[in-house]
């Protein structure tokens, strides 16, 4: 597990007015408090989000409060079609793209199926934030900088074994949270040894962050006896998400780690994923599969 458990985060007292930084699932927890974050160092904001109401709440607050930016694009990323159509925004954009943060995440407890016909963590946690990547990466690369954040999790060292590549939809193997989790979180780090590769002396950079373990709401859509075991087990020693916001924001801005690309950070420190996160040969093989299942051949 983490090495740095207790390594003291560093902070970033830098400004960046005038970035235009893109958040996914920026209407509560760990994507709220990283939008109020840039906001408040004079950063612009685009926020995909999946509620219209809560993001125009969200817009609004944010353009009172800090005076800055903030427009959203409405997509639900266990829709593939939407989240086709927003990276087609994000690509024809007519300014550059500073930070892209993938924070858009969701946890279930009994395994489900989306319209797409695939498994809802896989796709939500893992597959959306593939093909929006893979639709911004030549307008990323064009701009000459950028940087692409994870907010990814130590849980990935619960797919001991690596990722079951003919079975990610688990119809053949036994589904539990923690599993499915475990495995869209390795696949995220996966496909950004491929990423990284590509953007190899562009200016852009990748990376993944674990937040540590602050209040959330993710989980709620599970039955009650999840939600009294987290409310009692899990949020009874979580963080407060502003400390999750402050280590997203340093790596966003920071020039102490802008020359940082392919690394997996305990907030700010770099930590050492589990090994079957480093398999070349399984990132390789996982970028073709998700290709294919995202629509993009």
């Amino acid at each position: 597990m983490l090495r740095n458990l207790k390594a003291q985060p560093a902070v970033c007292e830098e400004d960046c007015p005038g970035q235009l930084v893109v958040i996914t699932g920026a209407t509560s927890g760990i994507g709220l408090a990283t939008a109020q974050e840039f906001a408040a160092h004079g950063a612009d904001l685009l926020c995909i989000n999946r509620n219209p109401q809560k993001s125009k709440a969200l817009c609004e607050r944010i353009r009172r409060e800090y005076h800055v930016s903030c427009d959203a694009i409405i997509a639900d990323f266990s829709s593939l079609a939407d989240v086709h159509r927003a990276g087609a925004q994000l690509a024809q954009l007519d300014r550059d793209i500073d930070v892209l943060i993938h924070n858009v995440g969701t946890y279930m407890t009994h395994r489900e199926l989306t319209a797409d016909g695939l498994e809802t963590v896989f796709q939500t946690n893992y597959l959306s934030s593939f093909v929006l990547n893979q639709q911004v990466k030549a307008k990323l690369k064009a701009q000459g900088h950028g940087r692409i954040i994870f907010v990814n999790s130590e849980a990935h060292r619960f797919a001991v074994w690596g990722l079951h590549m003919e079975d990610l939809n688990w119809a053949h193997h036994r589904y539990s949270g923690a599993n499915s989790y475990g495995h869209a979180k390795l696949a995220q780090l996966l496909s950004m040894i491929e990423f990284d590769d590509y953007f190899t002396d562009s200016g852009v950079t990748i990376n993944a962050m674990h937040p540590g373990n602050v209040k959330t709401n993710s989980g709620q859509n599970n039955g009650p006896i999840y939600k009294f075991f987290k409310k009692i087990l899990v949020d009874r020693s979580a963080q407060e998400a502003q400390v999750s916001a402050q280590a997203l924001y340093y790596l966003g801005v920071s020039e102490e780690v802008a020359d940082i690309s392919g690394k997996f950070f305990n907030f700010t420190t770099v930590e050492e994923p589990a090994p079957p996160a480093l398999d070349r040969e399984a990132a390789q093989q996982l970028w073709q599969i998700s290709l294919e299942l995202g629509g993009m051949q």
